[in-house]
């Protein structure tokens, strides 16, 4: 038996909502939900604040939302994560490893 896709959408934003956002606003970041394809079972995820441009972003994603999400939502296959793009705008800067800056 398949679930409806917005049944879906709404499952996961939970997650994002109830088991997520805390943890990463405890470090000025937020993701939040972009879309949801039921063909392949592929989540994107916004990556704002501090998230955005993060070196760490992507191994919190795979590592840890992407693990809650398939868990509790079993529909989930992969999530992918999408910078936001204002974030520079409200004064967050993509991290750039030592070895790339203009020193």
């Amino acid at each position: 038996m398949s679930r409806e896709h917005d049944e879906i959408v709404k499952d996961i934003k939970t997650v994002l909502e109830e088991k997520v956002a805390q943890n990463v606003a405890a470090h000025n970041g937020a993701i939040g939900f972009i879309n949801f394809a039921s063909d392949t079972g592929v989540a994107t995820l916004k990556l704002s604040g501090a998230c955005s441009g993060c070196a760490m972003s992507q191994r919190t994603l795979k590592d840890g939302v992407e693990r809650l999400l398939k868990h509790y939502v079993p529909e989930v296959n992969s999530i992918v994560g999408e910078d936001d793009e204002q974030a520079a705008e409200q004064g967050y800067k993509p991290f750039i490893p030592k070895d790339e800056r203009d020193v």
